[in-house]
């Protein structure tokens, strides 16, 4: 497995390219002709440019000058506090619905929804009844999720045993099943939430990586510079109000770019994306670069950005922007893209259908830097990397709207312990499971919000920074761990998320 990373280069590229390159094209949503994309794309930077030159002086959390630690010097956005009314919203559903076990919010999600349905198709059926089955699953879920184990959940007071677990763990859940039910369970969150509370839509996500510790005698379990420890990584994409919709496991010497760049483009929710939240690691030139193709903006808060140079759009044309002189560097070398253009095309439909990882082709391009290709996508990343700089520096709500949403990706990270598999499916699996759990959550505690947040006086009491800061990811009355105790009869009150407010 894994092994086609090394396989002839001209397979990744698409077959069908030149019988179908205009509807290649036009799924990317770019012109056939390479001039009309190099005039849209420099167009824009020299847009950005003139914005930043002509703002500068106005810009009290900005100054670019010569420095030797670097050009640029960027104040950081204020923190801001968590407003006093979420914090009593927060001890209202507590107050209203006491402690609740983490299996009870997953079993409200199950006989809510029926997401479980999905895992029978997937499999392809069985002989078990379907209510048997769906407890069995639930708590192979449940205990792959939070790295209890099979053993420990078994003990618990639901009647199923240790060796029917199992059984059902390796007949019915599939890492494709599991999926599934995440993917169904996201869905129907933004399905029951309520624009007046939560806004139209996200189309953002946030992605950054965690690491989780793993058994030393794992061949897959390596040493992290940045964490400093033994492990791998789960790679999260998680929207704007906490749901994750995608996951997947990576070795720390994976590229958090490749990770995020197929995170956004195989997550198959219902979501329509058009940006991504990262760190420094989870972007580069040529990450800016694969994004503009592909179609989504890619906004990350860049560490040591006073190092950051701006490529200008023609020569000459540092004399153009004589407050932004200290930053500036050489002009973009159009005429490459330009003789590429069709080349980058196929690697960016390569992309998208799929043929190879992205990782697989960030690795040979780099491996052979003076591919001509690669050159050109670097000169377009370099492109869209100014262009997001000038903005990122002239906005500053753009500054706090990346800072919130990577908090958010932040906040979501509950993978605790150590995987005890020394196999990859068993870990891949852990992480399938513990997003199902976290989507859940999610789901549950949109509800609970949504019952209460429904009544007037306390609906009437959110201010604008109450709606900034709404989230369902809290964890203060939700208990995790104990004796696991599955009563399918007894529910959790509440609200039909189809229900009209009162």
């Amino acid at each position: 497995m894994g092994a086609d990373r090394w396989r002839n280069p001209d397979a990744d590229l698409p077959a069908d390219f030149e019988e179908h390159r205009a509807e290649h094209y036009r799924e990317l949503r770019k012109p056939l002709d390479p001039a009309e994309f190099i005039a849209g794309l420099r167009g824009e930077l020299t847009d950005e440019l003139g914005r930043l030159n002509e703002a500068l002086p106005q810009l009290p959390w900005l100054a670019i000058s010569e420095r030797r630690a670097g050009a640029i010097k960027l104040t950081p956005v204020p923190a801001q506090h968590e407003p006093r009314n979420l914090r009593q919203l927060k001890a209202e559903v507590r107050r209203r619905w006491g402690t609740v076990a983490l299996v009870d919010i997953l079993k409200e999600r199950v006989l809510r929804t029926g997401c479980l349905e999905v895992v029978t198709s997937v499999s392809g059926g069985g002989s078990i009844p379907a209510s048997v089955l769906a407890e069995r699953l639930l708590l192979a879920i449940y205990a792959y999720g939070t790295n209890t184990g099979i053993r420990a959940v078994a003990a618990g007071g639901h009647g199923h045993s240790e060796d029917e677990i199992r059984y059902v763990r390796r007949r019915y859940l599939s890492l494709d099943a599991a999926r599934a039910v995440a993917i169904r369970i996201a869905d129907a969150t933004f399905a029951a939430r309520r624009a007046v509370l939560w806004g139209v839509g996200s189309t953002a996500v946030a992605s950054d990586s965690t690491h989780v510790r793993a058994w030393d005698q794992n061949i897959f379990t390596e040493w992290h510079s940045r964490y400093g420890g033994r492990g791998v990584l789960i790679y999260w994409h998680v929207e704007r109000k906490s749901m994750v919709v995608h996951s997947q496991l990576i070795s720390c010497t994976a590229s958090e770019v490749a990770a995020m760049v197929e995170g956004a483009m195989r997550h198959s929710t219902t979501m329509r994306l058009e940006g991504t939240y990262v760190d420094s690691h989870g972007q580069s030139e040529i990450g800016f670069g694969i994004t503009r193709l592909l179609g989504f903006d890619l906004l990350p808060r860049i560490k040591q950005i006073n190092r950051i140079k701006l490529y200008v759009d023609a020569s000459g044309g540092r004399d153009a922007y004589p407050n932004l002189a200290a930053a500036l560097t050489r002009p973009i070398r159009w005429d490459l893209i330009a003789e590429q253009y069709d080349m980058t095309m196929r690697y960016a439909t390569a992309i998208r259908t799929g043929t190879p990882t992205t990782e697989a082709i960030l690795r040979r391009f780099t491996r052979s830097a003076s591919h001509p290709t690669y050159a050109a996508m670097l000169e377009i990343g370099r492109a869209q990397k100014t262009i997001f700089v000038c903005r990122y520096l002239r906005l500053r709500e753009l500054q706090r709207e990346i800072e919130e949403g990577l908090n958010v990706v932040e906040s979501s990270h509950r993978a605790g312990g150590t995987i005890a598999g020394n196999h990859r499916d068993e870990q891949e699996m852990f992480v399938a499971c513990l997003r199902i759990l976290q989507a859940a959550l999610v789901y549950v505690k949109t509800l609970m919000l949504q019952d209460v947040l429904v009544e007037p006086a306390w609906f009437e009491r959110l201010g604008d920074a109450d709606r900034r800061g709404l989230t369902p990811l809290f964890w203060n009355h939700v208990l995790p761990y104990g004796e696991v105790n599955l009563d399918m009869s007894k529910r959790l009150t509440l609200t039909d998320p189809a229900a009209p407010p009162q």
